[in-house]
């Protein structure tokens, strides 16, 4: 019993995570809109491009061979993807994600500046030198001559 729990705990703890959460949002956010893009370009948009396309019923496109409707290249539809698209990828970006960023900013948690190399050499030196029974400005004295008399021992 006390197995279940824990893959439960876990399971838990993983849907509670702020990236899963966010996730959802988004996926719901963009199917909600998707719709409403999606009857802007069909009610708003395709009409404009049937005023630029032919006055066949098939749209804007090209008729490879005539009398077969089967051979119309569609490029209305193509367009219009492309539109609803753009417009949602745009509200998502506006609408989520910069107020997300600014949020973050504003009441995110700051990270530690990670060690340079330098920094964690140094701190590997001191270690190592602590095994040894070295104190650390023998140690420094040590590098230092190692340094002079052959300095490309250092970066190997």
């Amino acid at each position: 019993m006390g197995r279940i729990k824990s893959v439960f705990d876990g399971f838990k703890n993983f849907l509670m995570r702020g990236n899963v959460i966010d996730l959802a949002v988004a996926v719901v956010m963009g199917t909600a809109f998707t719709a409403v893009v999606t009857s802007v370009t069909k009610g708003f948009v395709n009409p404009l491009l049937a005023v630029f396309g032919s006055t066949n019923e098939l749209g804007l496109g090209v008729q490879l061979i005539a009398d077969k409707p089967a051979t119309f290249i569609a490029v209305g539809p193509i367009i219009t993807a492309f539109i609803d698209f753009i417009m949602v990828a745009a509200v998502l970006y506006f609408v989520l994600m910069v107020p997300m960023k600014s949020l973050k900013n504003k009441f995110g948690t700051t990270k530690e500046a990670e060690p340079t190399e330098t920094e964690l050499l140094i701190e590997i030196r001191d270690l190592l030198a602590k095994q040894q029974g070295l104190n650390a400005e023998q140690t420094a004295a040590l590098s230092t001559e190692q340094a002079k008399k052959d300095p490309a021992q250092l970066t190997d």
